[in-house]
This record gives structure tokens, sequence and C-alpha cells, in this order.
């Protein structure tokens, strides 16, 4: 059987495994369809929100940027892990005592104020809609490479298949269906990476191997017996780029960090979930659960990255420096697969049949170039998104194990986008149709507003999928500073003080708002400072990177809505109880007064 229609039968049952459970799973009512009944197991929920949470960009993009950057990226996983941290200490518990189905009614209600909901809304849709392009574009590619078929017809039938278990199923339906996606898509990650491990280090367990030793008889002139990242250190300081273990700005690096955690615990996609779970308690668990299956796959990814880097090295360098690069009819049978995508390319520049790969912006390898009559490196185009989606590939596992990955990255990008998607489709239909523009509207009228909302969500999402505007490449970034200047500070000083009153709310969340994305679109030359070029670190302000600015924005938004706040009259005394009311557990106070 060929790799193509093993990868069509895999996927293909993939998909029926996701419409089963959408039609078992089918949401009757808005409570169904927002919050799946307020039934979901703790474990379950963990486990949906895993999957939620680990998009196209942890499992096709993270080891990637991990591959070509080495330590410093490894912040990704620390701001998104603690996200988590954040989220079960601080916001799951009390959001879910609250009592509400999204993050605009959580807003609107604790505010008393419409206004503050609408502002909510607008964030949650430039939150989720930036963050979708991302899915759907990985989604995109994932079809187009696996299945042979053009990207567009790729990301049309991704739309398709969100279509049929988000539009049916609502919450409910996308929660379990996510509970299988996350058992695809951990395997599909594991495995390629137990392979590997065990084919560099003879340690099956990534984790551990990423530490181990080498071993013997590997190509790129490794010595056996050192340690797997003092062996890529080597190899990477010869051909002129830094260490892979090395460090730079650990200012920048902690506020980055930083970025990312308040970011997550602010996403409105991943806070609904903990709306699902029975009881308060079950919201921390959820958190909890959450952080566990996570691991499972975060433990794995900086081994596959410098493992992944490794293999690719040692690839263009089967006799390491001293010796010969690969000859262009010598190369590897996927760099011809991958490079039909358009997304891996090589240009043999000085006509000499071979391919250098090394920096050739480094003074000795320069030097060197000039010596050998080399030209420049000649791997012209490496998409780092196709790292683990080729990395079967590059070790030479079997077609099952490609065919598995391929429903992996397929699973992790539709299983965010849902929620993504669901979130939105919520704001839409609950936070705007229900709540603002028509109060009066029956439940069967609301349902079907949230479904007629989800598919219209899907089709803007395919949309700017097949169209994705010119800051597509810092989408996350962007999203998770949104989250971080607005909705993160709203949430956390709507549970924490009573003194925070409704034009507080709106006053910080717009200062966030409007500070972070201008000071993303100057610094990317979109606006005010034409030309400027997002590397060029001489030309931010103060040194700080637009996609480090979401905890700057929330500064704004805590400082702002705190002057404002005590500039304008305290909320009802009402609204002061049910704060005290949420961060309190009844009883409290009889008991602590014996």
């Amino acid at each position: 059987m060929d790799q193509t229609t093993l990868n069509i039968i895999v996927v293909g049952l993939s998909f029926a495994l996701y419409f089963g459970i959408a039609i078992w799973a089918r949401a009757g009512s808005t409570g169904e369809f927002y919050a799946a009944g307020r039934g979901v197991n703790p474990v379950v929920n963990g486990m949906a929100t895993a999957a939620d949470w680990m998009s196209a960009a942890s499992f096709i993009s993270m080891a990637g940027l991990i591959a070509f950057v080495g330590y410093n990226n490894s912040l990704f996983l620390m701001g998104w892990t603690g996200g988590y941290v954040l989220m079960a200490m601080l916001l799951a518990p009390y959001l879910r005592k609250f009592g509400k189905y999204t993050v605009p009614e959580f807003v609107g209600d604790r505010y008393y104020s419409q206004p503050a909901r609408v502002v909510a809304v607008i964030c949650l849709i430039v939150i989720s809609i930036t963050y979708v392009i991302g899915q759907m574009s990985g989604a995109g590619v994932a079809f187009a490479r696996f299945l042979e078929v053009p990207r567009e017809l790729g990301l049309y039938i991704a739309g398709g298949v969100v279509f049929v278990y988000a539009v049916l199923g609502g919450m409910k339906g996308i929660t379990y269906t996510q509970v299988a996606q996350y058992c695809v898509l951990i395997t599909a990650y594991t495995i390629p990476a137990i392979f590997i491990s065990l084919q560099l280090t003879g340690n099956p367990i990534p984790g551990l191997g990423l530490f181990s030793s080498m071993n013997e008889g590997l190509p790129g002139g490794i010595q056996g017996g050192e340690p797997l990242l003092t062996t890529l250190d080597g190899l990477l300081t010869d051909l002129g780029f830094n260490e892979y273990t090395a460090t730079t700005n650990p200012w920048l690096m902690a506020l980055y960090t930083l970025s990312l955690m308040i970011g997550t615990a602010g996403l409105p996609h991943v806070i609904i979930r903990f709306f699902t779970v029975p009881k308060v308690a079950d919201a921390r668990w959820s958190a909890g659960w959450a952080l566990v299956f996570i691991a499972l796959l975060y433990l794995t990814a900086p081994a596959v990255g410098a493992m992944a880097r490794l293999n690719i090295t040692t690839t263009m360098w089967p006799q390491g420096i001293q010796g010969e690069a690969v000859a262009t009819d010598e190369l590897p049978d996927w760099f011809e697969t991958w490079a039909v995508t358009g997304l891996l390319g090589v240009e043999d520049k000085n006509g000499d049949g071979r391919i250098q790969y090394y920096n050739d912006g480094n003074p000795a390898m320069q030097a060197l170039a000039a010596e050998r009559g080399w030209e420049g490196n000649e791997l012209v185009t490496f998409n780092r998104d196709i790292l683990v989606l080729a990395n079967p590939e590059i070790a030479q596992l079997p077609g099952w194990v490609i065919a598995l990955i391929a429903a992996g990255g397929i699973a992790a990008a539709l299983s965010t986008a849902a929620g993504l998607l669901l979130a939105i489709s919520s704001a839409i239909s609950h936070d705007l149709i229900k709540s603002v523009i028509n109060p009066e509207i029956s439940e069967r009228g609301e349902l079907l507003a949230a479904r007629i909302s989800m598919a219209g969500a899907i089709a803007v999402a395919v949309y700017l999928g097949l169209n994705p505007p010119g800051f597509a490449a810092q989408v996350v970034a962007l999203a998770f500073g949104l989250a971080a200047a607005t909705l993160f500070p709203t949430l956390m000083m709507g549970i924490f003080s009573k003194r925070m009153n409704s034009a507080g709310a709106v006053a910080g969340m717009l200062a966030g708002l409007i500070s972070t994305c201008l000071y993303l679109f100057a610094y990317l030359g979109w606006f005010f400072i034409p030309g400027t070029n997002m590397l060029d670190s001489s030309q931010y302000l103060f040194g700080i990177p637009p996609t480090h600015f979401g905890p700057i924005g929330a500064l704004f938004n805590f400082a702002v809505a705190y002057v404002v706040s005590n500039a304008t009259a305290a909320p009802p005394k009402h609204i002061q109880d049910l704060v005290e009311s949420v961060r309190i557990p009844r009883g409290a106070g009889a008991a602590l007064s014996k």
C-alpha cells in the first residue's frame, strides 16, 4: 500500500470517529451547546482542555522553534504551562462558582454594564480570530502534504469537518471529540519521538534521551559516548551557529515568559472549558489534570526539537564539517517530498554538486567559505513548521507512523480551532444577541443563533486561512498579548477587588487593547513607522519586541482601571456582596468566629 493511501485511511478513520462522537453527543439545549450541560468529569475535561490547548502551534510549530533557536525558546514551555498554574489558582474555581457560560457574560454581570460586556466581546473576537488563523493554516499545510491535495482544498476539508462536529454538538460534542483528538495527537507525537530517541541514544524516553550519550556509528562525524547536547553544541558551532544551549537576554526571556503565562490564563477558549464541570472544586482539578496531559507532550518537545536539529545537520554533513557536504543527488527522499510543498528548498549556488549548510553571516564561516569556494548557505528554505510533520520521514520510520503524524497534526489544529470557534459563537449568540440585541429570544431561537454564528465563524476562519493578513506570522504573539492586556486583568480585578467598578473595567480593557495594538502595529511597520523590521531591536521602545508587550499592556490596564475606578462611584452593594461570595466559601465567616 502506498503512503498516500495509508494516510487517507488513517485520517479518514479519525474523521469517522469525530463524526460519530458528534452525533452521539448532539447538543439539545443552550446549556449543552455552551457548557456541555455542566456534567463533564474533571479528568475528561482535563484531557479535552489539553487538546483544546495543544494547537497547531504546540504540535507543529513549538518543536521547530526550539530546534532552530535552542534553549532560549524553552520559554514557550515555561510560559504556557505556567499559565495553567495561574488559571488553576486564580481564575478557574472562582469563574466556575460565578456560574456563567462565557467570559463576556461574567464581565457584563460582574461589572453590571452592557458596555463592559460588549468591549469584552470585541476583545474575545479579536483574540480568537487571530488565533484561529494559524490553526486553519496549519490544517491546510497538513492536508496538502499528507493527502496530496491543494492547500486550499485542505482548508475547505478542515472547515467542513469542524462544521459537522462543532455546529452539531456544540461544547458537548466538542468536549468528547477533543478527548479523542488528544489520544490521537499524543500518540502521534510520542511514537516518532521514542523511535528517534532509540536511534540516537538508545533511551526509549525522549526527555531522558535528551541528556543521554550518543550511540556509536552515527553520521556527521559523531563520536559515540558523548552527551547529545554536547554533540549538538559542537556541530552547530562548527557551522558558525550559536551553541544550542546558549542563552541571551534573561530580562527579555522573563518578560516574554510572563506574557505567555498571563496570556494563557486570559485565553477565552480555554477559560470556558472550566464552565463545563459539575462543581467548583472540579474546575481546579480540571486544570491540574490538563497540566498532566499537557506535560506528556511538553516534556517530549525539547527532545524532539534537539534530535531533529541533530538529524538535519548530520544529513547535510554526513562526514562532519571536515568532510564533504551532501551531494545533490544523495539528498534523502524526504527532501524531495517536502520540496513539492514549497516549504523546503535547496540551491546549488556554486555548482559543485553539493549542498553547503552553514551560517553565512558568521565571519569565521565567511573565511572558510572563501577558502573552499562556497557562495552562501544552500539550504535556502526550511519552514520550521514542517519539522514535527517531517520527523518520521527524516528518521526513516515506518509508513504507519507517518500516517499517524498526519492524523495527529490535523487533530491538533482542528481541536483548538473548534474551541476558538465555539468561544466566538457563544459570544455572538449569548452575549450580543441574547443579552443585548434580543433579550426575549427563546431558547430554541438562541440555539439556532448559536449554530448560525458557529457556521459564520467557520466561514470567516477558512477565508482568513486562505487569505492570511500581513501579520499572520505574528498571530500567536498578538493573540497572547491581547489576552494578557485585556481579559486577564479584568477577570483578576473582577474576582479580587470589590472596589473595581464598570467605568474602571471598560477604561482598563480599552487601554490594554489600544496600547498593545498600537505597539504591535507600529513596530511591525504597518502604521506609524513604515519600513521598521521586527528583528531590529534597536528600533524598539526600551528594546522590548512587540511579541513581549503583553505584560506592559496589562500594566496599562491595571493602572487605568484603578485610577478611573477610584475616581468614580463604587459598585452597588449587591455587586460587592457578590464578589465576596464568589471568593469566600459559605460558612467561612462563622467558622472563623468560633
